[in-house]
């Protein structure tokens, strides 16, 4: 398996990753494979089964939308956020859906749809079956997916050969690495930072320049959605009404002065992390980050970087993004990015790690120190759960990438500005700690809303 750091950074829209980018992709491909065999013809009707995860949140999740969306023919990285509830209110209004953009079948949802919230399919909490039907009723088709988080997406076929959903590159890299432990051999023999070796690798997929437009691409929507964040007042929908917090602290930030405020810029960097989750919880477009839950944190640390940083620059920008990939790649090889397997830890905690050692590389930190700042980032993130309030990707999970945003940066000092990047515990270690503390962690703190704050907090 081989990963690129646009593996890591994808765009999307919200809430979710695993239940929303994914289910789409999985939706999409399912119907592009109709497409592509000759069997749209053919088809009268569909059925859709969610198990696990997906079945117990996915409603709070947009997972039914999401579906609906990659059935016909929508990808998450280019629809208009502002077009999905005219596409799904067509199908549910007029009980049509435009299967792959090209044929109307009948599709009600009541029954197509199905949540089967008791049921868990073998390979991954985030199952889901597709299947087609002809005239008379007999199946013509049908595909199992996993959504592994991230936005990755694997068939049955390649679960069970071991995929995880990266596509491999189609030259050997020049540095492979499977662990932190390789990478920081790599940098001693090359003398080449974590983000120089990332970018040579990425040479193996296009060139330099399409690989710095990518991660200017990235930016760029990160911070179109911090933008937006701190513009759209309103409540956040679901039903828990949660109302958005990021304008009404914009506009406070901006009415005061911040002079002799030691924590000031603290208060930016929760308003950045505030403003992309709401987005995020609204559907709106962002970045996976490495998940669409974690989705602040990088941002409001990058976002940190360019406000306070009187150096920084586009490049600087490029080498945090490389070096965080670097350090989440090892994450999605040796442990998980999914939430339904990890808890939050596996979200907020590894995008905090990420973060921190983004900001060590701009800080000057050495690859050791990097290393030990991604190290700290997720040391105290370990055994975090995820309880969503509603199924809702909002309570406790806004606030929390204001918490994971300022560990982070937090991190990113200690290791640089007070450590040599020796330190006691390797990332290698912390990261399979992780692992083993999601595969022991019980079922109803991760993701399920059935447990903690989910069941602890009466939903009005």
């Amino acid at each position: 398996m081989t990963l690129s750091v646009f593996d890591l950074f994808k765009i999307g829209i919200g809430p979710s990753s695993s239940h929303t980018v994914g289910p789409m992709w999985a939706a999409l491909r399912f119907a592009r494979d109709l497409d592509a065999q000759g069997w749209l013809p053919h088809i009268t009707r569909l059925q859709i089964d969610l198990y696990g995860s997906l079945a117990l949140t996915g409603r709070g999740h947009a997972t039914d939308k999401a579906v609906l969306l990659g059935l016909m023919g929508q990808q998450p990285d280019t629809i208009d956020p502002d077009a999905v509830e005219a596409l799904v209110g067509r199908v549910r209004g007029e009980y049509l859906l435009t299967l792959a953009g090209r044929r109307d079948v009948t599709f009600h949802e009541a029954t197509d749809l199905r949540f089967h919230r008791r049921e868990s399919l073998p390979r991954h909490p985030n199952g889901m079956r597709f299947a087609a039907f002809d005239a008379v009723g007999m199946p013509v088709t049908s595909a199992v997916f996993y959504s592994v988080g991230g936005g990755f997406v694997i068939s049955e076929a390649e679960a069970a050969a071991g995929e995880v959903g990266a596509s491999d590159s189609p030259r050997p890299l020049p540095y492979p690495f499977t662990s932190a432990a390789d990478l920081l051999k790599l940098g001693r023999r090359s003398g080449l930072s974590i983000a120089d070796i990332l970018r040579a690798n990425e040479a193996a997929w296009r060139p330099a320049e399409d690989t710095d437009a990518g991660l200017d691409r990235i930016w760029a929507t990160m911070e179109a959605a911090i933008e937006r964040g701190c513009h759209a007042d309103g409540v956040l929908p679901g039903g828990l009404g949660v109302r958005r917090r990021a304008p009404i602290i914009y506009r406070s930030l901006h009415a005061r002065s911040q002079a002799g405020d030691p924590l000031a810029a603290l208060d930016w960097v929760s308003l950045f992390a505030l403003a992309v989750n709401e987005e995020n919880a609204a559907g709106g477009r962002v970045v996976t980050a490495p998940t669409n839950g974690a989705a602040g944190v990088i941002p409001a640390v990058l976002a940190y970087y360019r406000r306070f940083f009187p150096d920084a620059d586009a490049e600087g920008v490029r080498n945090f993004l490389l070096t965080a990939a670097a350090i989440g790649m090892l994450y999605k090889r040796n442990a998980s990015l999914s939430a339904a397997e990890m808890g939050c830890q596996g979200e907020v905690g590894v995008a905090c790690s990420m973060a921190a050692a983004g900001l060590a590389a701009v800080m000057g930190g050495s690859n050791a120190q990097i290393e030990n700042a991604a190290e700290i980032g997720m040391e105290h993130n370990l055994g975090l759960t995820c309880d969503p309030i509603g199924g809702l990707v909002q309570v406790p999970c806004i606030e929390r990438n204001t918490m994971g945003a300022t560990k982070a940066i937090n991190a990113a000092r200690l290791a640089v500005l007070y450590g040599d990047g020796a330190h006691f515990v390797p990332l290698d270690r912390v990261i399979e700690t992780m692992r083993q503390t999601g595969v022991d962690m019980m079922a109803k703190y991760k993701e399920t809303s059935l447990g903690g704050l989910a069941v602890n907090v009466v939903d009005c």
